[in-house]
């Protein structure tokens, strides 16, 4: 390995091409293309068992990928991982401390056990990283007194004693009840404002809505959605309708579907349900912006809302819809395997 190390201005701090890790049969990671950007703060979904920890594992040279590459600041993994974790603070399991020793005195323990020496620089970077997770003030309280909120911000700061650049924390609100999860995602909130790149597995999608800028989404291995947060949101945003007749209604939902068949583009899916105060309702897949528009359309038909008004995209009806349409192909290519097994066998 050369001494010299890659130049880094940036954007990119994380970048992976045709990622794959393989155990045995089981294909955990599959030609995984990620791109996390300085500054971002990137939420990496996906249910239990859809690879997100090996992805991180990976990341982080814990395990070796099967085939592909990961660059992080510039640098491959492969060739300049120990000048990458330098610059990497990570909890990837529940951090092990010891339990009779109070926080700060855990934060020791462990800065001596990687190497960091004693002094008087030290001990103010222990103080500096319990107030970024609002310990200070037990900072001298055991560890085995501390709550389960605690004790993951504990393992935040750990993870912020050498001062990274990139955090990287794999499902930090796990087990949390929900003051927990709010202190979780007021600190990584924090974290963001201090400049830092933050790589946040999670499968709260609510959670991950409100801090993340953009986000992955993994399903059985695979890379099935990423983007910008507020531009995934926009594609999932809908128009609810509500008649004064389920009859008006019905002619609603007919004449715009008649509409959408016209090439009426923005017209996405129509979906007849209830609100909830079970009322009759159409769900018209469109953008906000065109609810004036799409009342003038229903008015043509002498068609007139006694409500309509936009709802916004959510995180979770974007991952529902993309899990879901990863689904249907995968079942589809299993159909097409087996189908082709049967026909060459006769």
């Amino acid at each position: 390995m050369s001494d010299i190390l890659p130049s880094y201005d940036g954007p990119a701090v994380i970048s992976t091409q045709r990622l794959t890790k393989a155990f045995g049969k089981l294909v955990a990671v599959n030609d995984l293309n990620l791109q996390v950007m300085q500054g971002d703060v990137f939420g990496f979904l996906g249910p239990n068992g859809s690879g997100k920890t090996t992805t991180i594992r990976m990341l982080l040279g814990l395990i070796h990928p099967t085939a592909g590459r990961s660059m992080l600041f510039g640098m491959d993994t492969t060739s300049y991982l120990p000048a990458i974790l330098q610059r990497i603070g990570a909890i990837v399991e529940t951090p092990t401390f010891y339990p009779y020793l109070s926080g700060i005195d855990n934060l020791r323990a462990l800065a001596a056990n990687s190497g960091m020496v004693s002094g008087s620089a030290n001990n103010r970077r222990y103080e500096e990283v319990l107030d970024i997770v609002e310990l200070r003030n037990y900072q001298k309280l055991a560890y085995r007194a501390y709550s389960l909120g605690m004790k993951q911000r504990l393992g935040i700061a750990a993870a912020l004693l050498a001062d990274p650049e990139l955090v990287m924390l794999d499902e930090p609100t796990n087990g949390l009840d929900p003051a927990g999860v709010i202190e979780i995602r007021t600190l990584i909130q924090r974290l963001a404002s201090l400049g830092k790149t933050i790589f946040l597995s999670s499968h709260i999608l609510s959670e991950v809505q409100q801090v993340c800028n953009r986000v992955a989404i993994l399903q059985k291995g695979n890379l099935v959605k990423q983007g910008a947060v507020k531009d995934l949101l926009r594609e999932k945003e809908q128009i609810e309708i509500r008649m004064n007749h389920v009859e008006e209604l019905e002619a609603a939902y007919a004449w715009l579907s008649q509409l959408k068949k016209q090439d009426t583009h923005w017209i996405g899916q129509l979906t007849l349900a209830q609100n909830a105060q079970q009322q009759a309702i159409l769900l018209v897949d469109a953008p906000a912006a065109r609810s004036a528009e799409l009342n003038k359309l229903l008015a043509q038909r002498e068609l007139f809302a006694a409500e309509l008004h936009s709802h916004e995209g959510s995180l979770e009806a974007v991952y529902l819809q993309a899990t879901s349409l990863s689904n249907s192909i995968t079942s589809a290519r299993v159909s097409a395997a087996n189908t082709s097994s049967v026909t060459g066998t006769f």
